[in-house]
This record gives C-alpha cells, structure tokens and sequence, in this order.
C-alpha cells in the first residue's frame, strides 16, 4: 500500500527526509533536474524554511518499504493575479514505478491543494507534457530568459 505524505510549514520533514527528497528529485529527474543545492532550496521554500519566503507544500508518495516512488515540490509565488499563484517546480517519479499512475496522483493532490492558478516550465520532449496536457494544462507562453 502506497502512502501519500504532504510536508509544510506546519507539517516538515525531518533533516533525513529532506536528503532523501533531495536526493530522489536529483537522481530521478534526470535530464530535466537541478544541482541537489538548489532543489533543497525550492523544499526549504515550500515548507518555511527560509526567512523570506512565501510557502508552498512537496509531497512524497512512499511504498511500504518507506521507499520514494514519486515527489513533487509545489511554491508559492505571492503574486495573486499577473503572475500564477503557484509554481511547480520539481516532479519526479521512480524510473521504475512510471506508468502506474503516480504521477498522475502526485499532480492530482498538488492541484487540490493549491489556491489560485500553477505554472510549470516543462521541456518539448519531456514525455510528462502529455499528462499536463490531459490535467487541463497548456502553453499560453512562450518562456524568454536572460541569463546573468
């Protein structure tokens, strides 16, 4: 039986299970992750950790064995209106638990759980765009980036 935990500013994870979110995001997000320094960044975002910040949520779903098959790390933008409130920034399943619909459940919860619009930055040929797509999803922009 697979269970579903959500951490927040009133529910975190302890400092173990911070690695081991940080660690699952890193190695199962593969080609389309970040450096381990900046998804424990987003986490501590989401859950309070840092001083300024303005939330969000990550949540895990775990087998039996207490072992990650799925996670996703939610932020709060705090800018209601011109901007979508919410942000998805990292989801993930197990290379080896894909196509079982864990995914699906992740996104699913992550929608219940915000108020007010998400965004997502997803790759072209990220096979996950089709099950954004199918949750309602689309491609209103196109995203431009100067980077420094």
């Amino acid at each position: 039986m697979n269970t579903l935990t959500i951490y927040n500013s009133n529910i975190k994870p302890n400092e173990v299970e911070k690695e081991e979110m940080v660690n699952f995001l890193y190695t199962h997000l593969g080609e389309y992750g970040d450096p381990k320094k900046h998804i424990l960044k987003c986490l501590d975002y989401a859950i309070g950790d840092l001083a300024t910040q303005n939330g969000g949520f990550a949540l895990a779903i775990k087998n039996s064995e207490d072992q990650i098959l799925g996670a996703t790390i939610i932020n709060e933008t705090g800018m209601s209106g011109y901007i979508p409130e919410n942000i998805l920034v990292y989801i993930a399943v197990n290379k080896d638990s894909r196509g079982q619909g864990i995914g699906k459940q992740l996104m699913q919860k992550a929608i219940e759980l915000t108020e007010g619009d998400i965004a997502l930055h997803v790759e072209p040929d990220n096979p996950a765009k089709k099950l954004y797509e199918k949750l309602g999803f689309t491609n209103k922009y196109l995203e431009m980036r100067l980077s420094k």
